[in-house]
């Protein structure tokens, strides 16, 4: 059983509702110990946005990403664009040699600097739920990419 960092954009409607549903698959997963949703952390004793709000936010996702044995990293676009909190995680996680799941459920390219290093590409997130962390299936994504 596996610990799993779950990366992702959760500021509008339709990022929280993935979010959620990536939550729950993972809770459903019985090959995952456990996992952290930086979601779920909000620090109300700090002012959203401030100096000290900023940093506590920072510490507790990577004393979370630091322990995971894999992440798993929601990768919708926005126009063109990745979540760049996101994008640090995917980063820092494969400078640490962590396997990274790429969830990517809308169409569209990736890039090649968060495709190439992918460990898998999962396109459905109700698949998370029966991904075996133990053995860590790899696919490559063989879509588009930019």
């Amino acid at each position: 059983m596996k610990r799993v960092y779950l990366a992702g954009p959760f500021f509008d409607d339709e990022q929280i509702d993935r979010i959620e549903r990536l939550e729950k698959a993972l809770t459903d997963n019985e090959t995952v110990a456990d996992f952290f949703s930086p979601r779920t952390e909000v620090h109300d004793e700090f002012e959203f946005g401030s100096k000290e709000w900023a940093a506590a936010i920072y510490k507790g996702d990577k004393e979370h990403l630091d322990p995971a044995e894999v992440v798993v990293a929601v990768i919708d676009y926005d126009n063109d664009y990745v979540d760049p909190g996101t994008a640090w995680e995917i980063g820092y996680s494969e400078a640490m040699n962590k396997p990274v799941i790429l969830v990517k459920e809308k169409e569209g390219a990736i890039n090649l600097m968060i495709s190439a290093p992918a460990h898998a590409v999962v396109t459905d997130v109700a698949d998370i739920a029966n991904y075996d962390f133990d053995k860590l299936p790899a696919n490559e994504w063989t879509g588009k990419t930019f």
